[in-house]
């Protein structure tokens, strides 16, 4: 479903993306790991055509994406607050979505009824915009938001990071259906080891650009992958 052909991004003459071939395949849960530096933002910006590559390409479903549009009517993504439109309340901005992809007020009320045990009583019916709501929050939102778009790629970037341990599970509970019961590509950016090893069957690890390992997700991969970052050395992993 994507290709990633010989892309490469540089920054003030430092090389902080290297990717010479890279495919996913359609319906793959792919876990995207690294230390803070690594490049991973980085390469979730140019696979969203939001940062343009000095040299390569990207491709999804055979289409480059730099460039063309028909990508994003299957593509869902959030990375940070900033795909928000945050001076609306969460209810409007579901509605804004909701009607992107042709969807009635009933259908996006129907959908986020399904998403009561994920919002927690948080985030509905507050009469907060949603620049006032915490990061957390701010996440859920995002991450609805990308569900409500029924995409058959979603692109997270640390959904983990800033949501509480209840929320976790459940957002791994989320992930893990739209995986296996409908087939999503999914491409998750995360520091939790343990969340990414337990919702993603192939892991991919980035040091300062490269992705140096592909990991089919295995019994042993989250001890292996603590065991490197514990001991912070390229080659104590062998996988």
């Amino acid at each position: 479903m994507i290709e990633i052909k010989d892309l490469k991004k540089v920054y003030n003459g430092i090389v902080v993306v290297n990717v010479p071939h890279l495919e996913i395949r359609k319906g793959e849960s792919v876990g995207l790991v690294g230390n803070n530096g690594a490049g991973k933002t980085t390469l979730f910006r140019m696979m969203l055509d939001l940062i343009r590559a000095e040299k390569g390409e990207v491709l999804s479903n055979g289409e480059l994406v730099a460039g063309h549009e028909s990508w994003k009517n299957y593509t869902a993504s959030y990375l940070d607050e900033g795909f928000l439109i945050d001076y609306l309340t969460p209810e409007e901005y579901f509605y804004f979505i909701g009607g992107l992809h042709q969807q009635s007020r009933a259908h996006v009320d129907d959908f986020l009824a399904g998403l009561t045990d994920f919002f927690n009583g948080e985030i509905l019916k507050k009469g907060k915009y949603i620049r006032d709501l915490s990061k957390g929050n701010q996440c859920k939102v995002g991450v609805a938001s990308c569900l409500l778009q029924n995409p058959e790629l979603l692109m997270l970037d640390e959904p983990f990071a800033n949501i509480d341990p209840s929320t976790q599970f459940r957002l791994k509970s989320l992930l893990k259906d739209m995986n296996k019961s409908r087939g999503v590509t999914t491409l998750i950016s995360s520091h939790d080891l343990n969340h990414i090893t337990d919702v993603c069957d192939r892991i991919l690890l980035m040091e300062k650009g490269v992705i140096i390992k592909d990991i089919a997700t295995s019994s042993s991969t989250l001890s292996e992958l603590e065991e490197y970052f514990g001991v912070g050395q390229i080659g104590q992993i062998t996988l």
